[in-house]
């Protein structure tokens, strides 16, 4: 079935918690990623290359630079009379009432309701990955489930806030039981936040959930729905990474620096489409070294780059080093300067001769517009 018979829904803010060093001053899904990304283009091109052409994006606040970076949604085909892309903020006075999923979608039933769509796809910015999404529809229709979730096998996170979801899941992939934050379980089947349902039985299932105060997605949805309804698990494959601590944000980027990874991601098949600012080239000093880098265009580099990744309009001065680092758009590193295991958001200014050293499992984030 094309996936033009599908409604997207992303939702931005509600994992701002997840990594606060980088979302004070934006929404979650807004946050760069990967040289010259934001976390929402790969969820918002998945569904693009999928065949959906109306997209709603759910916002609560921060959202002023989700905005500036969405636009019309010309970038990725988006902008059309019909469908295509619309921003969904508060509708209340208060964003108080946005704090949970369920509550989320019952305050946007009547765009839900409205849209000719007979299924929804939710979605988070959370997974960095590049999937079809009109095969996990067709798993679902194949199937005859009422809920299909994307779930992989992988290490269950522990350094994180976020509750680990993990499935168990028959020969025929139905989800017989769920276990929230187990113990003593290394690798398990892990719910990746992204599912496709009926949106008939989507609004059935809030209205339910509203009247009973139930709010929460897993423990007052999925796991009831176990027992209830037909929910069954579409194993996403190929390289897939879960944003839900600094710790996993930082090896996320680290990881683009493995050719096989840039390969799954990014392909001309299913490209990632972002919004377009034109630089000129990159610059290189005589006396600057690059290693096993990204470098976006626009940049000065004049010192020394290994195993980081650079954003758009970075300067790098003269005797600087700079090391499994993320230095995002536009800001300035000072001569002589040290930077090992550091990001820096954007518009940061490092002055001369500082020296900034963080480890893999915890690198030191400078927030952004500050001088240090």
């Amino acid at each position: 079935m094309a996936g033009k018979n599908m409604l997207g829904i992303i939702l931005t803010n509600f994992q701002d918690s997840y990594i606060p060093e980088l979302t004070t001053v934006r929404t979650f899904s807004s946050v760069p990623f990967g040289a010259k990304y934001r976390l929402i283009d790969f969820s918002l091109s998945n569904m693009v290359n999928s065949g959906i052409t109306k997209i709603g994006i759910v916002t609560k606040n921060n959202y002023l630079s989700l905005m500036d970076h969405i636009g019309s949604g010309k970038s990725w085909n988006l902008s059309r009379r019909r469908g295509g892309l619309t921003f969904l903020p508060p509708f209340e006075n208060t964003v108080d009432k946005y704090n949970t999923m369920v509550e989320t979608i019952d305050s946007i039933s009547d765009f839900i309701e409205h849209s000719y769509e007979d299924y929804v796809l939710i979605s988070s910015s959370m997974a960095v990955v590049n999937v079809d999404y009109k095969q996990l529809l067709n798993a679902h229709l194949k199937s005859n489930a009422d809920i299909t979730i994307c779930y992989r096998n992988a290490p269950v996170s522990r350094n994180t806030t976020v509750d680990n979801v993990v499935f168990s899941l028959d020969s025929n992939k139905r989800v017989s039981e769920v276990l929230i934050n187990p113990r003593n379980i290394e690798t398990a089947d892990c719910m990746i936040r992204t599912f496709v349902i009926k949106k008939d039985l989507l609004l059935d299932i809030v209205s339910d959930c509203m009247s009973r105060c139930k709010f929460e997605l897993v423990r007052d949805v999925i796991q009831p729905c176990v027992k209830n309804y037909k929910v069954f698990g579409y194993e996403i494959g190929g390289y897939c990474a879960d944003i839900d601590s600094i710790q996993s944000y930082f090896k996320a980027n680290m990881d683009l620096l493995s050719a096989e990874v840039r390969e799954e991601l990014f392909n001309m098949r299913n490209p990632i489409y972002t919004k377009i600012r034109d630089d000129m080239p990159t610059k290189y000093g005589l006396d600057s070294s690059v290693k096993n880098s990204l470098i976006s265009p626009g940049c000065v580099i004049e010192g020394e780059v290994e195993n980081s990744i650079i954003f758009k309009g970075v300067t790098i001065a003269k005797g600087a080093k700079v090391s499994n680092s993320i230095i995002m758009q536009d800001s300035i590193i000072g001569e002589n300067t040290t930077l090992n295991y550091v990001i820096c958001d954007k518009d940061v200014v490092i002055s001369p001769t500082r020296m900034l050293c963080g480890i893999d499992s915890y690198p030191v984030c400078i927030s952004k517009k500050s001088v240090v």
